[in-house]
């Protein structure tokens, strides 16, 4: 599985509470494409949103925030990472 670095944008004044239910609606349904959402963040005052997950591919990751309601503006692979 590759990961995934992927970026919402027009999203100023996201709350908490509203991350919150737009990775849940992620969760709710990231198996059937195979993909593990592993988390989110969020920028309110410039209104970007960025999700890190593991997916078959950048397409997968797209079609699960299309059918939660929130598609991603850009979707980028992350082939190395360091903790």
């Amino acid at each position: 599985m590759a990961t995934y670095m992927d970026v919402h944008t027009g999203m100023k004044g996201i709350t908490k509470e509203e991350l919150s239910a737009a990775h849940r609606a992620d969760l709710a349904i990231e198996a059937e494409e195979g993909v593990h959402f592993k988390q989110a963040w969020a920028d309110p005052e410039a209104g970007t949103v960025y999700c890190l997950s593991e997916a078959p591919s950048k397409e997968a990751v797209q079609r699960i925030h299309e059918r939660a309601g929130h598609p991603a503006d850009e979707i980028h692979p992350v082939p190395l990472m360091v903790s």
